[in-house]
């Protein structure tokens, strides 16, 4: 017979204590946080969570979907010939608009060639649509049908019809995450495309207005000046419009005037958004500069040789430059005149460099010849 056993103890106190347990996975979080925020370690593993939840986001959008088709499916066909007729219309005024354009743009190419310098214009692009927009009011940022499978990569820019949408933040495998330019945590370095005044928009976190927060009060800003990309974040391209000046209110007793802009992309109406990879700057041009041939010595000037008096053939006279120049004897006695292996040992070669003193050194007084 089976005889169950009872435990007076409480269930909650037979394992280990909820306490140690609960600071032990607080710790690994903390410590995974810190290891994901500083080395990236876990940007694989976000990437595949991303991956598996796409299929949620297709099923969440599934119904928006399936609306849209069936509304556009019965659609009036007197609406459907008026908005065929404004888009030819509108098409009609954008080919004219890119022929001036194509010819602005050749004669700019002509003139870069006549000046060398380099032609890196354009860059491939690619349309995504925007599947999602984030409805948390203080962060401005929207996720598109296009991930790594597609080339983006993080940090790209992105731009619409109008002007420059945002960049990438994060890249899934089929979908990526945009911040967009009113964003409060993001910032554009822009210049003022009437006299190229450089400052830095920062987003408010409205989708109408930037601020610019670093203009001075001495700056030469109006309301009704285009804002456009200066390039030198190396994220986006130099050229590209983003905002037009709406607001400039100047206190002299301030530093920095109180300057807004309005973006020009329509950030709340988008539908399609363009994916940029701008071109390389083109490869430098090589030096023509001609370097210099290593500096050689200047050989001793030619010195022509001084017959000695008291013998037919002397050895001749090293350069004065010389500290201890050579000498020649007379051979008045066998015991004092030297022998001529010691004074072919003793003589420079002919073709030797003789030292060089320094500058500021005086040059050794010549040594008397004996009698």
């Amino acid at each position: 017979m089976v005889t169950l056993s009872s435990d007076s103890r409480n269930i909650i106190g037979r394992g280990p204590p909820l306490g140690a347990g609960l600071f032990f996975l607080g710790l690994v979080s903390v410590g995974t946080m810190m290891l994901d925020h500083r080395s990236n370690y876990l940007e694989t593993v976000r990437m595949w969570m991303g991956t598996a939840a796409n299929p949620i986001y297709t099923v969440v959008q599934a119904p928006s979907q399936a609306w849209g088709w069936m509304t556009g499916s019965f659609a009036d066909r007197t609406e459907l010939r008026l908005e065929n007729a404004e888009l030819s219309e509108q098409l009609r005024v954008a080919r004219v608009k890119l022929l001036q354009f194509d010819s602005l743009r050749q004669e700019n190419l002509r003139l870069r060639q006549v000046r060398e310098a380099s032609a890196g214009v354009g860059g491939r692009t690619m349309i995504a649509e925007i599947m999602r927009v984030d409805v948390d009011p203080f962060r401005h940022r929207v996720r598109i049908n296009k991930g790594a499978d597609h080339g983006v990569f993080r940090g790209q820019p992105v731009l619409d019809a109008f002007g420059i949408v945002g960049q990438t933040v994060q890249v899934d495998k089929y979908t990526s995450t945009l911040i967009l330019i009113s964003d409060a945590e993001h910032a554009i370095p822009v210049q003022v495309n009437r006299n190229g005044i450089r400052s830095i928009a920062v987003g408010t976190g409205e989708l109408g207005k930037l601020s610019l927060p670093y203009m001075t009060v001495e700056s030469d800003v109006k309301p009704g000046d285009l804002l456009v990309s200066s390039g030198l974040d190396g994220i986006f391209p130099a050229g590209y419009p983003i905002a037009t000046v709406s607001k400039v209110e100047r206190n002299p007793a301030e530093t920095f005037a109180l300057v807004e802009a309005k973006p020009l992309a329509q950030l709340d109406r988008d539908r399609e958004v363009l994916l940029l990879w701008a071109e390389g700057p083109a490869a430098a041009a090589p030096s023509t500069a001609v370097e210099k041939p290593a500096a050689t010595t200047k050989p001793a000037a030619a010195t022509t040789p001084k017959p000695a008096t008291a013998t037919p053939s002397t050895q001749p006279k090293p350069a004065t430059t010389t500290p201890r120049p050579a000498t020649t004897s007379t051979p008045a006695s066998a015991a004092s005149a030297p022998s001529a292996a010691e004074v072919q040992a003793t003589a420079p070669p002919a073709d030797a460099t003789p030292p060089q003193l320094p500058p500021d050194q005086p040059l050794p007084p010549p040594e008397p010849q004996p009698e």
